[in-house]
């Protein structure tokens, strides 16, 4: 199976910066886009960043220019670097992966997501 696990959350103060890692374990046999969504209270999971296997990226409108997305394939990891945060940047995070995991000789591909991780941006 395969998990996917964010952490480096927390309470930030406005204008300052967080930085968000998703580890990637188990038995993986390709790792795909992934990216990073987020959820506030009483609104629908929305689209933050999202980078592919090459490289490619695109973030959801409210961010563009204030957060990067970037991966380690080596590491199995993906990053959110998040400044110039604001209040309304506060929700739950969540990781996705497109993964493609092996078992018995087979390939499953699947899509996967973290537990979440809670992000505050204080005024």
């Amino acid at each position: 199976q395969v998990q996917l696990v964010e952490s480096g959350g927390g309470l930030v103060q406005e204008g300052g910066s967080l930085g968000l890692s998703c580890a990637v374990s188990g038995s993986i046999f390709t790792i795909d886009a992934m990216g990073w969504y987020r959820q506030a209270p009483g609104k629908k999971r929305e689209l933050v960043a999202r980078i592919t296997s090459d490289g490619s990226t695109n973030y959801g409108d409210a961010v563009k220019g204030r957060f990067a997305i970037s991966r380690d394939n080596g590491k199995n990891t993906v990053y959110l670097q998040m400044n110039r945060l604001k209040p309304e940047d506060t929700a739950v995070y969540y990781c996705n992966g497109n993964i493609t995991y092996y078992s018995d000789g087979y390939a499953y591909p699947n899509d996967y997501w973290g537990q979440g991780i809670q992000v505050t941006v204080s005024s």
